[in-house]
């Protein structure tokens, strides 16, 4: 993908086709469709307000990235994500998180650190009084922050995508204030290394923070979330 593709998929979003493919790839992936569900063209734009035509492009573009499989004559079906494919995006996200920590000890700005630092503060607030769905919020915050901090938008929109896959496990992992707090002292540890431009300990706090992560989901059964077994 080069980078007149990663601004037309941006553009995509907005696009009345882009809105279409995030709205039902949004609805697979914190579970309103379940797998092997049927999603229906007329259905789905119905309640969407457009055509069957827009539908019927996200349906393509979803069965492309695995999400959706479209079998002739029956119609298209839920894939979902499996147990599998949990273990490889945490896989890719830890040397792609890494890739991009390293990256950002030379491009963050002060406003970016800055913002890191602010998110490390407020998460351990949050985490202290249990609020469960501001430290789910300022999670997604701290990656968003960190994957602009890296300065690559090919790298950034890779790592959104991976990041949205797992929505609902990192929501459910998170409810655990046990790993919340640790996950909370990775962040500040990973904010730590790229304000002293440490790209060897970036990286690597990056990588171990997925790996840390990934683990607790197995160790916890949280496989089941996506009615999935490891």
């Amino acid at each position: 993908m080069n980078d007149y593709d990663v601004r037309r998929d941006v553009s995509d979003k907005y696009s009345l086709r882009g809105r279409v493919f995030h709205k039902i790839r949004d609805d697979i992936l914190n579970g309103r469709y379940k797998e092997n569900e049927e999603l229906k063209e007329v259905q789905i734009g119905q309640e969407l307000g457009v055509s069957r035509t827009p539908v019927r492009e996200a349906l393509r573009q979803l069965e492309l990235e695995g999400l959706v499989q479209i079998i002739p004559n029956r119609g298209a079906f839920v894939t979902g994500i499996q147990a599998k494919d949990v273990h490889d995006i945490y896989e890719i996200r830890a040397r792609l998180e890494g890739l991009c920590a390293r990256w950002a000890c030379d491009f963050a700005t002060p406003e970016q650190i800055g913002a890191m630092e602010e998110n490390v503060y407020l998460a351990a607030f949050h985490v202290e009084k249990g609020n469960v769905s501001q430290i789910t919020e300022l999670d997604n915050k701290f990656h968003r922050t960190l994957y602009e901090a890296g300065n690559s938008k090919m790298l950034e929109h890779l790592l959104i995508d991976y990041h949205e896959y797992v929505y609902r496990i990192r929501k459910k992992t998170l409810s655990s204030l046990d790993r919340a707090k640790a996950s909370n002292n990775e962040h500040r540890a990973i904010m730590e290394a790229i304000k002293a431009k440490d790209k060897d300990a970036a990286e690597a706090l990056a990588a171990e923070h997925m790996k840390n992560a990934y683990a607790n989901m197995v160790a916890n059964g949280m496989y089941d979330v996506y009615d999935d077994k490891p």
